[in-house]
């Protein structure tokens, strides 16, 4: 039975306080205060006695959450963070920038507001980095046995983290110039400073994992260099060719890849504001950039997807100093509540208005992008829009224009957020001779791919997702490699996996 059990009825729900919109548009600091001790354990309170704890369903990694609840219910934080510990090798990452599926599942979902189950999770992690519970994990053991792990996101630094509690020799190959992959890139620093990522890195360089930053496996190792000396090799490249518009005027200058505009500003941040250099390194594809700086400051933004990199992108030329900026989708609006197209317990479908919509941005649903508009010097100058809807008939979905909403909207710079497609093949995945699905995802089975020793998770495998999905993969593959490697494993798997199948978000 949870602490106090009457506790949902008597407290309402209370997330993490955020600074001024006037405060934090000036810097690219954390949006979120730091979390209150007081505020969290009366939070926890609102856990429910449930019965049946549809949270962990809604969990893609199976947290315990009413166990950790009820610790910090009983001011047991330590035994909350074990707890927490032993399903989330980053509390710290998702605590920040999860979705929170757990809580669209949340029992107390259905007639009240969910238990701020996110809110928790993160108080919890940075509780334990204050008082010192997150110590190195160095195994008692080592094996002989190497595994070698391609790409540092969150996929990548989970099996990384969990191979080497195994007691393997784990080696990560990242081709950037840091390690962390969509977490330090892609991610604004007003969501996640990059502190947090690095005292973690710290974390697992002295547990013993190796970080080799700048090598592109495929072009400054061979990818049979790699497979010689190496056991066992795990790929978690991600999904980083980007979804185009095949319209016209797409190459003209001003119009970006959102991913790009993000790690350009993101190395910015890491080097120190206001830094004037162009040659900051290379984009998503690991290509050089060719433009000059991509900055919204003076000018007219318009962010094409409706999406969670889209609104990274508004909060982004809000800092910079974009004169106006308006985030465009195809969509229809979502509704403000939740939809009856995804009953509790799905991850429902509604309104999310985020700390970047607060700081200003017009959102526009519904519409199209024609073409981009440029002037006599290649620049884009205006974009041309149209109003759409949808026709739905035999389970087919079209799109339907309206010609005379056509119009001309001035922007002198359009991000493309409209995500990813597939990851890269060329290079890696082609040396390897991987076999590929119609998306050109990597096909595994039991995250084994077609050539033997070869492994794959994250974004290459299952496509564009989260990161608490990266983190669950990246686990779930440490287990299959340290099931190939040795024939057995005691590494944790999410016993509820079948369950949550039926209500993946």
């Amino acid at each position: 039975m949870m602490g106090k059990a009457s506790g949902f009825l008597e407290i309402e729900r209370k997330a993490a306080a955020k600074r001024s919109v006037a405060a934090r548009k000036n810097d690219y600091k954390e949006v979120e205060e730091p979390y209150n001790p007081v505020q969290t354990q009366e939070q926890a309170t609102r856990c429910m006695d449930c019965g049946v704890p549809f949270c962990h369903n809604g969990c893609p990694l199976g947290n315990n959450i009413p166990e950790f609840n009820d610790a910090v219910y009983e001011k047991n934080w330590k035994l909350a963070f074990e707890i927490l510990d032993s399903t989330n090798n980053f509390p710290e990452f998702t605590g920040r920038i999860c979705p929170a599926p757990c809580e669209s599942a949340c029992v107390l979902g259905i007639n009240k507001d969910p238990v701020a189950i996110e809110y928790i999770e993160k108080s919890i992690a940075e509780k334990a980095f204050e008082e010192g519970w997150v110590n190195t994990k160095t195994p008692k053991k080592r094996k002989e046995q190497k595994v070698a792990v391609v790409g540092s996101g969150p996929a990548g630094l989970a099996a990384a983290a969990q191979l080497n509690k195994a007691g393997y020799q784990v080696t990560v190959f990242e081709r950037a110039d840091q390690i962390g992959g969509l977490l330090r890139y892609g991610i604004p620093d007003f969501k996640l400073e990059k502190y947090v990522i690095d005292r973690r890195v710290t974390l697992l360089e002295k547990e013993g994992v190796i970080f080799r930053t700048g090598v592109n496996v495929g072009q400054d190792i061979s990818t049979r260099k790699l497979q010689e000396d190496f056991d066992a090799v795990l790929l978690t490249i991600g999904s980083t060719i980007p979804r185009t518009l095949d319209v016209k005027g797409k190459d003209l200058d001003g119009v970006h890849f959102a991913m790009d505009y993000l790690t350009q500003q993101n190395k910015r941040v890491a080097l120190e504001e206001g830094y004037e250099g162009l040659d900051l390194g290379k984009n998503h594809a690991g290509e050089k950039y060719m433009k000059d700086d991509i900055r919204a400051t003076g000018k007219r933004v318009v962010v094409i997807g409706g999406g969670d990199t889209g609104s990274d992108c508004v909060g982004t030329a809000n800092r910079q100093g974009a004169v106006h900026v308006t985030q465009i989708a195809y969509g229809v609006q979502p509704p403000l509540d939740r939809d009856a197209s995804t009953p509790w317990p799905l991850y429902e479908h509604k309104l999310r208005t985020s700390t970047s919509h607060e700081e200003g941005c017009e959102r526009l649903w519904g519409v199209n992008t024609k073409a981009f508009i440029g002037d006599e010097e290649g620049k884009l100058k205006a974009i041309q829009l149209v109003n759409v809807s949808w026709k739905f008939e035999k389970g087919k979905r079209t799109l339907i224009e309206h010609p005379e909403t056509e119009r001309i909207v001035e922007a002198e710079l359009a991000l493309l957020a409209i995500g990813f497609s597939q990851p890269q093949a060329e290079g890696l995945v082609d040396d390897l001779n991987l076999k590929l699905d119609p998306r050109g995802n990597i096909i595994t089975e039991e995250y084994k791919t077609s050539q033997k020793g070869v492994f794959a998770a994250g974004d290459c495998k299952r496509g564009q997702s989260l990161v608490v999905w990266a983190i669950h993969e990246g686990r779930e593959a440490a287990r299959a490699i340290d099931l190939y490697l040795s024939g057995q494993t005691l590494l944790e798997a999410k016993e509820i996996g079948m369950i949550h199948a039926e209500f993946k978000a």
